[in-house]
C-alpha cells in the first residue's frame, strides 16, 4: 500500500471516529449531573432510598426482621437527615428539583425539617425494636415525608 493511501486511511478513520466520540461525550453528560451540588444531593438521596429499601423489605416480610440491620439503617437515616439540604442553595443547580424548591423555600425547609424529625423518631424506636410492630408507624412517617416532598419539589419521572 502506498504511503499516500495509508495517510488517507488514517485521516478518514479519525474523521469517522469524531461522531462516535461526540455521541459518547453527550451521553456521558446526560447520564450524570455535572454540578457538584446536584451530584451530592442525588447520591445522598439514593443512599436514603437504599436504606429505606432494606427496612422496607423487612416491613413487607416480618419474618426477615433483623433488629441490628434495621437499627443500622435507621441510624444512617437519622445521622444523615440534614445532609442534602445544603446542596439546594444554588438556584442554577436544578437537577431533578422543581422551581418550587426556591420559590417556596419556607415550605421546602418545613419538608426538610419534617423528614429530619421523622428519621430521628424512627431511629429512636428502632434502637429498641424487636419486630416490625415496634417500628411500623415511624417507618410509615418517614416514607410519607419522602413522598410529600417529592410530590411538590421533585420533577416527575417520565
Amino acid at each position: 500500500m502506498s504511503l499516500l493511501k495509508e495517510i488517507s486511511l488514517v485521516k478518514s478513520s479519525r474523521l469517522a471516529a469524531l461522531p462516535v466520540l461526540a455521541a459518547a461525550l453527550l451521553l456521558g453528560a446526560c447520564s450524570s449531573p455535572s454540578n457538584p451540588d446536584v451530584s451530592a444531593r442525588q447520591d445522598i438521596m439514593k443512599n436514603y432510598g437504599d436504606a429505606m429499601g432494606v427496612m422496607g423489605d423487612m416491613m413487607k416480610n416480618p419474618d426477615t426482621f433483623d433488629a441490628a440491620k434495621f437499627q443500622e439503617q435507621a441510624a444512617y437515616l437519622a445521622d444523615n437527615a440534614n445532609s442534602p439540604w445544603k446542596h439546594f442553595q444554588d438556584k442554577e443547580a436544578v437537577g431533578h428539583a422543581t422551581d418550587k424548591v426556591w420559590s417556596d423555600a419556607d415550605g421546602f425547609r418545613t419538608q426538610a425539617e419534617n423528614f429530619q424529625q421523622a428519621a430521628t423518631d424512627l431511629n429512636f424506636v428502632a434502637q429498641n425494636a424487636n419486630g416490625v410492630a415496634d417500628v411500623g408507624a415511624e417507618f410509615k412517617e418517614v416514607g410519607a415525608s419522602c413522598k410529600s416532598c417529592h410530590t411538590d419539589y421533585k420533577q416527575k419521572d417520565d
